[in-house]
């Protein structure tokens, strides 16, 4: 991902941030994956989440950089897949962080592209 996508992913997910109760912990990316640490209300399920965080930044990165689309295989930009795991009793924020940076093969390179701390929503 270039540096000017990579902002423009920064800036779209700020912008979830002010219409969602989502807040983007952590935005970063390995060779072929972007990672997102994110925190929410318990009100919104996990689905919801990753369904509006997938579906607008692809939606506005294809729409910012039009030259994305032709540079992924069959034009998506994301899998239908996707990994959770909740901040509680087994996981806290430092372990999560732990398994977004080591995930996948050793081989690959991780970079932070936006990093908060956790809060407390109002």
């Amino acid at each position: 991902m270039s540096e000017k996508v990579e902002n423009s992913l920064v800036e779209v997910c700020k912008n979830i941030e002010s219409r969602f109760e989502i807040a983007f912990i952590e935005i970063g990316a390995d060779e072929n994956h972007v990672h997102f640490l994110i925190q929410s209300v318990p009100m919104i399920s996990v689905q919801k989440i990753v369904q509006t965080v997938k579906s607008i930044t692809a939606k506005e990165l294809f729409r910012l950089h039009p030259e994305v689309k032709k540079q992924l295989w069959g034009g998506q930009f994301w899998t239908s897949g996707y990994y959770v795991n909740t901040v509680g009793q087994y996981a806290n924020e430092e372990i999560i962080q732990r398994y977004i940076i080591d995930q996948g093969n050793d081989k690959k390179e991780y970079k932070v592209f936006h990093r908060n701390q956790l809060s407390l929503f109002e």
